[in-house]
């Protein structure tokens, strides 16, 4: 059957699968919501710039 060692390596394994699973998920996440912050601030800057061409 499984010796007490094979146990704690399969956890182990286990354990370092599901933590690098969640931190994908968390830094896909955060870079989705950075990228989309960016885009909005860009979009806002140039918005902004070209109103005050348009008003002087």
């Amino acid at each position: 059957m499984f010796d007490f060692q094979q146990y704690l390596g399969f956890i182990l394994f286990l354990t370092v699968l599901t933590i690098g699973f969640w931190l994908m998920i968390f830094l896909v996440g955060f870079v989705h919501y950075w990228l989309g912050g960016a885009i909005i601030e860009l979009i806002k800057e140039k918005k902004a710039k070209r109103d005050q061409e348009q008003a002087s």
